[in-house]
């Protein structure tokens, strides 16, 4: 009996709950302006705002602090893109640069015309001596273009060397700046004859054995002739001497091209030295070298 009042207790107070909430619902729907539906949901929302603001108040530094570090990830990955990007057009940029650069050497040494309108081809240095003592460089034409031994060598600058080894498709130059290499020269001032000796880097030696007149600083020195093209600049005098008696004149010469900024030489195939030797033969004969690219 007791669990009969219990159940019709229940049930009758589902059916009370079940019919206010229809009530409101219907009074809620029919209101126009503020029904009583409204005014739960807003004191609904007056309620649990400050809740919620408290809630933002403690979970928006969260997500901040979560974005914030997404975005650091975000820009660190986007940095180390345009750092890489960055890298690659300076090195495209050097490469423009550089070639440019040797361009503009290419159409100021084709633009050279050698002393006496003397023939001459255009020659690309492509190696050098095994070591920094060897003072050769090797050029990309040979017999097969006409070159032979003996040949001089210069730059839009001046005097580089002159050929003492050849191949079908290369050469071998020999610089001024070998010790062991000597050029007959004259001082265009003072019209006063001598040699230019090398001395392994840095200025050239000037001897003048019969000088009478002294040279100064500034003077230009060019090639006299014998196992050199004539007229050639070698460089300048570095210092200025005089003879003495019973010695010879002795200064620098600073020499008129840069060797080791070589790329582009031209080789005057149309002039060979002279069947004797000049003034200007070295005192130690230069030895032959094997052709380092011969069999393969």
């Amino acid at each position: 009996m007791e669990s009969f009042r219990r159940f019709d207790r229940s049930t009758s107070l589902f059916i009370g709950l079940l019919i206010v909430s229809f009530l409101v619902a219907t009074v809620d729907v029919r209101s126009q302006g503020a029904g009583i539906g409204d005014t739960l949901r807003d004191g609904t929302q007056t309620l649990f705002a400050p809740l919620q603001d408290a809630v933002s108040i403690v979970t928006r530094p969260i997500v901040g602090f979560v974005d914030g570090i997404s975005n650091i990830a975000g820009l660190r990955e986007e940095n180390e893109r345009l750092r890489d990007q960055v890298g690659e057009l300076e090195a495209q940029v050097q490469d423009v640069v550089g070639l440019q650069n040797r361009l503009e050497e290419l159409e100021r040494i084709n633009g050279l015309d050698p002393p006496g309108d003397l023939l001459a081809i255009t020659a690309s240095i492509f190696s050098v001596g095994v070591t920094g003592f060897d003072h050769i460089r090797w050029i990309d034409r040979g017999s097969d273009n006409g070159v032979v031994p003996g040949h001089t060598v210069v730059d839009e600058d001046g005097l580089v060397g002159r050929v003492d080894f050849v191949t079908a498709t290369r050469a071998r130059v020999r610089l001024i700046s070998d010790p062991r290499n000597g050029v007959g020269v004259r001082d265009l001032v003072t019209n006063e004859t001598g040699v230019v000796e090398g001395q392994g880097s840095g200025l050239l030696r000037l001897r003048m054995f019969n000088a009478q007149e002294s040279v100064e600083e500034g003077h230009l020195i060019v090639t006299q002739g014998g196992r050199y093209a004539p007229g050639i600049v070698v460089g300048r005098v570095a210092e200025s001497a005089s003879s003495e008696a019973g010695f010879s004149l002795i200064t620098d010469v600073t020499p008129a091209v840069d060797f080791t900024r070589i790329d582009f030489v031209k080789v005057i195939v149309g002039w060979l030295p002279s069947e004797f030797a000049a003034p200007d033969e070295p005192s130690d004969p230069i030895p032959e070298l094997p052709d380092p690219f011969e069999g393969n």
